[in-house]
């Protein structure tokens, strides 16, 4: 709740410093004295956007500090340690608005950005009245405030979940859908290629292997011409027949000779085997040049169909084998695209039949609530002396999203016969202030920790209406703070703590000052508030009988 509020150089305000309490807080004075100022001044602080905002004529710089009491388990706590900001049981708002324009902010000390004062401004403060945005009279809060008072948390989050698995499904076929079409566009460019792969089926070191082949053929016929050669001399009529003719003709004389030609016809003798074993090995190799032209000619075209298919793909020959199991299973997901997407089409549609089921089942706990809302928003209108209007929450089918396919407007009719239309075309001050009451006593929640603000809501009702209002306005504030800036004097005798502000001329400037009032000085501004400003007994002791009851 807010403990303390310190104001310098602000508009009409030179320095004044509040301190809060728990239950109603009443601010009461004379029209312009400045009470819409100090709202103005908690708003800039909370990072509000206001029209009305300034520093004090003839100062370079307005500042508000505003302190806040935080409980243990505060929803306030969890934000700060989310900013890595500093937790403490108390938090401290301070913001600056300078000459120029330029505003500055802090947390605890921490420098933040307006948008960070405004995310915890939502817990921590709540503003109702005709100027009001934020509240009631916003119809982009109405779909939240009917869910809090349904309380129904189990649909909301079967919904959020449901809302995330089909968005989560309708993401995945869209990048699948995606992916398949680009590859589905190029399939037959790469089943052509899979078919020249499997149609040339090259393996793998088999480019180096033909190279090898094809050069040795080339070079085969000069290598067989020269051992031909080589043989001719080595055959019958060449190095063979000559030791032939050698062996016969030491024969003839080897009577003559008697032993001594023994030993060189015997080396003779194993030459000719020698010679023999060279002719065998010379055949065995001119056999293995022997070839077909036409095999050359075969390994020439495997061997460039092979060059050729690298060069088209600006791969090296052994990244062949690899690159076919890359096209390989590239097709393979052409194939199994069709059925993925299929699989993942029925998820979504899944998906989608879990999250209508799921937004029909919150629909109903919502026209549920509704009608509970309608009922206790007129049984409390009764005592407000608007008996014969009505309130109707308004529940369409909107687009979807993680809230449903729900949109909910609150609507209101103060004449019968006229049907409902927004709060916010309530031409009457005072009945617009009675629907907003009406509607708050229902929807608080019980939180010493969060300040309720009523800018003028019992605006242009008095008498025993706005005797109503002030003890609903005390009632709530049994569970929350609330902050009254109020013009009756029924309300105002309800206060807790009541503040008189008022408006004086120092040294040619107007300044606006708050004095906290004790019990006589309360009746005095009560009795003002009855009489105006000439001041009764009578109006004195109608004062007491306000406080006193």
């Amino acid at each position: 709740m807010l403990r303390f509020l310190e104001i310098r150089d602000f508009l009409i305000i030179d320095h004044l410093e509040l301190e809060f309490q728990p239950g109603l807080n009443v601010f009461t004075g004379e029209t312009g004295a400045g009470k819409s100022i100090l709202l103005d001044a908690l708003g800039f602080v909370l990072g509000w956007q206001s029209r009305n905002e300034a520093p004090q004529k003839g100062k370079t710089r307005g500042e508000v500090t505003a302190v806040f009491e935080m409980g243990v388990d505060s929803k306030v706590q969890g934000i700060l340690a989310n900013l890595d900001l500093p937790v403490q049981s108390e938090i401290t708002l301070h913001r600056k608005h300078a000459l120029d324009g330029r505003k500055t902010a802090w947390i605890n000390d921490r420098r933040v950005s307006a948008e960070t004062l405004r995310s915890l401004s939502d817990i921590l403060v709540e503003i109702h009245g005709r100027k009001d945005e934020r509240g009631l009279l916003n119809p982009s809060g109405h779909l939240s405030l009917l869910d809090r008072f349904g309380n129904y948390g189990f649909q909301i989050k079967a919904v959020q979940e449901a809302w995330i698995d089909l968005r989560n499904a309708q993401k995945e076929y869209e990048q699948l859908e995606s992916e398949t079409t680009k590859v589905q566009t190029e399939e037959n460019y790469w089943r052509h290629v899979m078919n020249e792969l499997d149609t040339l089926a090259p393996e793998s070191g088999e480019d180096q292997k033909l190279d090898s082949l094809r050069r040795m053929m080339q070079q085969s016929e000069k290598i067989r011409t020269d051992i031909l050669k080589a043989k001719e001399l080595l055959c019958t009529e060449g190095a063979e027949g000559a030791i032939v003719n050698a062996i016969k003709w030491l024969e003839n004389v080897a009577d003559s000779m008697q032993d001594e030609l023994d030993e060189a016809s015997a080396a003779l003798s194993r030459a000719l085997v020698e010679l023999g074993e060279a002719q065998s090995g010379i055949d065995k190799l001119l056999s293995k040049l022997s070839f077909n032209p036409e095999e050359l000619e075969a390994i020439e075209e495997r061997l460039f169909a092979i060059r050729a298919l690298c060069r088209k793909h600006s791969i090296a020959p052994d990244e062949l084998s690899h690159f076919g199991s890359e096209v390989r299973a590239r097709l393979e997901l052409i194939d199994a695209g069709s059925v993925n997407l299929e699989k993942v089409l029925h998820r979504v549609h899944e998906a989608k039949r879990v999250y209508q089921e799921s937004s029909e089942e919150l629909r109903e706990a919502r026209l549920a609530a509704a009608q509970e809302l309608d009922q206790s928003v007129m049984a409390e209108l009764i005592p407000l002396k608007m008996e014969h209007a009505k309130f109707l929450t308004k529940i369409e089918e909107n687009q979807s999203s993680a809230t449903g396919v729900d949109d909910v407007t609150f609507t209101v009719t103060t004449n019968p016969g006229v049907p409902p239309g927004p709060l916010n075309e309530i031409v009457s001050a005072g009945e617009l202030s009675r629907f907003l009451l009406a509607m708050k006593v229902c929807l608080a929640e019980p939180s010493q920790e969060f300040t309720m603000i009523f800018d003028e809501i019992d605006r242009g009702i008095g008498g025993a209406t706005a005797d109503a209002v002030g003890q609903r306005l005390f009632d709530i504030s049994r569970s929350s703070q609330v902050i009254v800036v109020t013009h009756s004097p029924q309300v105002a005798a309800k206060g807790d703590n009541h503040w008189q502000v008022q408006k004086k001329i120092r040294k040619g400037l107007t300044i606006s000052t708050t004095t906290l009032l004790d019990n006589r000085a309360r009746i005095e501004e009560i009795a003002r508030m009855l009489a105006g400003s000439s001041i009764t007994k009578a109006a004195r002791q109608a004062a007491r009988a306000l406080l006193e009851s």
